[in-house]
């Protein structure tokens, strides 16, 4: 009898044992979500579902740490020391809420008030053996309550998604069936189940049933064709392609689903600007955080020359879409839009060596150009292999056949960010006399940071913007990018020198706008963008003017400037750029439109909002506003906005599809 109320009244003790660490994770998982949430500004009517998914999966990794021994921990925070500073001063308030708070709770909780049961084993009152055995029956016991119970919260959470009446265009079921659309994720979901999300449709694949539906229709909304419409003279932008065919043998849904697509599209017509620069050298220029905000006939002046004299478009913008930099690249160099989600696109296509007949280099290519392309910096985004299977002699500072020297100050460091106008400077000799030459140039001397002692492009421009009247930090933009400006009147100076000022096209567009500083583009447009957040771009509440931009397509031989008032992106660079140079390529078979044909370009935003010649779609409210000028009956813009909410939707999976599938080479080798 003894050892039975001896070992009740350990029992008894270890209960009071077990508020430890474990016992925390789901209560930390759900003030996380709902602190990260509030912080963010996130639409909190999804509370149901986001706090049900994070409650269990705290309560499933707390069931699965009850299995496992407790081990201490290293300490690796130290490794990236100047990283975690930075960011705790940019997110102090942050900083508090989601980590210094919970340490705080934690370290009161179970270090100053340790359990009885822990004082008595310390003291030896009851036998080592017994407390193991009763450790080890009571944490496998509490696992599989905890098991139990976030499984049946988890069917809750499922019952909350799928049954609850949710509206709008993006919705908690969807969200749940998919791989993109991040942000929304976050949003209705949770950063902790879109992370489990992430990873479980990476080891088992994505549901298959959350492609749209085929619309044979839809594309006449915005193909320039009309029933009854007499047919021009110029041919369509096409190739000879059997989809039919491709469908019968597609491998898998996905494969028929592109082929199915493909087919519906109309393609665009040639017009009387195809081939108007066939045969001419061709420099492609990606401007790093670049926007047009900046140009100004005094301080730009090339800036300003070579995008009000030739190609000029008004309506140009330069939408932010996933992973900034690359994703930017991506559409330029494409014509399609990024995954919203991992992998990677344009990283992907280099790991899996994807097929992509329609980039410029690739195209050009076949047709005996040399393609070199440069980039002033070390090896990120996996370009070692992305940029050489775009078709480009790649060249940067690590990991390729001919790395590229930076320039060093005079104590033998390189600068940071190093110099557009030293790129042009030491890589123009190179390929001058390899004609015809396609050059592709990725530039740096933009990048964040922007403060005269951050930026060391800003900090040798300093003098040059002294007067201009702006803060600090625009001015330091300003100068940053001054070495872009630098870099362009040089390379004109050197085509002109060289004789092939007039036989050579200079497309030049951004990456991205300077997503991170938004007060600096609000200076310098003279206007707010309604964003309280430098990062953090709520394109519920922001001005689209945000993302207008300046896309340049200039050459010397153009005796005029050519307008173009279009709504427009940087997925339309690449077919307008085709049908420019008379190239042959398939007009159905990229996200972006040729902005030149009769074809209307639809210029999608991160959040699939979108803008047209007719009007704005805003996805969170479901409202169309026509353009000015434009007249339709509600039931005319109800068709419209469906058929174009059906192409958004379509042409945002190109690209995720065509990679996973390699589908370019199923259809066109």
């Amino acid at each position: 009898m003894n050892a039975l109320i001896d070992y009740l009244r350990s029992l008894r003790e270890y209960v009071k044992y077990l508020r430890n660490w474990r016992l925390c994770i789901p209560f930390l998982f759900l003030y996380l979500e709902t602190v990260f949430h509030l912080y963010m500004k996130l639409d909190m009517k999804y509370i149901p579902v986001f706090l049900l998914l994070s409650a269990a999966a705290g309560m499933f990794c707390s069931g699965v740490l009850f299995f496992i021994p407790e081990k201490a921990a290293g300490n690796h925070l130290t490794d990236y020391a100047s990283a975690v500073v930075q960011s705790i001063l940019d997110n102090v308030s942050g900083i508090m809420f989601m980590v210094v708070i919970p340490i705080f709770i934690y370290v009161l909780c179970v270090r100053f008030f340790p359990s009885r049961f822990t004082h008595r084993r310390r003291t030896g009152k009851i036998k080592e053996g017994r407390i193991r055995r009763i450790q080890k029956k009571a944490s496998a016991a509490n696992g599989f309550m905890m098991l139990v119970g976030g499984a049946g919260v988890h069917l809750l959470a499922l019952a909350v998604i799928f049954i609850l009446p949710w509206k709008g265009d993006f919705t908690p079921e969807k969200l749940y069936q998919t791989d993109t659309n991040i942000d929304d994720q976050v949003e209705q979901l949770g950063i902790i189940a879109m992370l489990r999300l992430d990873v479980k449709h990476t080891i088992f694949g994505v549901p298959k049933n959350n492609l749209p539906e085929i619309d044979n229709s839809a594309s006449l909304t915005v193909a320039g064709e009309t029933e009854g419409k007499e047919e021009t003279e110029y041919p369509y932008n096409e190739l000879e392609i059997d989809f039919e065919a491709l469908k019968a043998a597609a491998p898998n849904s996905d494969s028929a689903w592109l082929s199915e697509y493909f087919e519906s599209v109309i393609p665009t017509r040639q017009n009387e600007y195809t081939g108007m620069f066939e045969g001419y050298n061709v420099i492609f220029i990606t401007a790093e955080g670049f926007s047009g905000y900046m140009i100004d006939p005094e301080v730009t002046p090339t800036l300003y020359k070579l995008t009000h004299e030739g190609f000029v478009f008004n309506n140009f913008y330069s939408t932010l879409h996933f992973t900034s930099t690359s994703g930017g690249e991506f559409q330029n160099i494409t014509g399609l839009y990024p995954k919203a989600g991992f992998p990677v696109s344009m990283t992907e296509t280099g790991v899996q060596g994807t097929y992509l007949p329609f980039t410029l280099a690739n195209q050009l290519n076949r047709l005996g150009y040399t393609s070199i392309g440069y980039h002033f910096n070390q090896n990120m985004y996996g370009r070692e292999l992305s940029h050489p299977n775009l078709g480009y002699e790649w060249r940067q500072f690590t990991e390729c056949d001919r790395p590229l020297t930076a320039e060093m100050n005079d104590y033998g460091n390189a600068y940071w960010p190093q110099s557009d106008d030293y790129m042009i400077e030491q890589t123009f000799d190179e390929y001058k006399d390899l004609q015809p030459f396609h050059v592709y140039y990725l530039t740096i001397s933009g990048h964040l940071p922007y403060g005269f002692s951050d930026s060391q492009m800003a900090g040798r421009n300093e003098e040059l913007v002294k007067d201009l009247p702006y803060s600090e930090k625009t001015r330091s933009y300003i100068a940053a990018n001054l070495e872009l400006e630098k870099g362009l009147t040089r390379l004109v100076e050197y085509l002109e020198k060289a004789g092939i000022a007039d036989k050579t096209l200079i497309a030049m567009a951004p990456d991205h706008i300077p997503y991170s500083d938004l007060d600096v583009l609000e200076e310098l447009a003279g206007k707010s963008f309604n964003t309280d957040s430098l990062e953090n771009l709520d394109e519920e509440k922001i001005d689209i003017d945000v993302y207008r931009n300046t896309w340049i397509l200039w050459s010397a031989s153009m005796e005029e400037p050519v307008v173009i008032d279009k709504p427009c992106s940087q997925v339309d660079i690449l077919p307008t750029l085709s049908n420019l140079l008379g190239l042959e390529y398939d007009s159905r078979m990229m996200s972006g439109t040729d902005v030149l044909s009769e074809s209307d370009p639809i210029v999608v935003f991160f959040s699939n909002s979108w803008l047209t010649e007719r009007g704005m779609y805003n996805r969170y409210t479901g409202e169309f506003e026509p353009a000015e000028g434009v007249e339709m009956s509600q039931k005319e813009q109800d068709v419209y906005v469906e058929n174009v909410k059906y192409i958004v939707a379509s042409r945002l999976k190109l690209a995720q599809l065509i990679i996973e599938n390699d589908y370019y080479r199923q259809a066109l080798e």
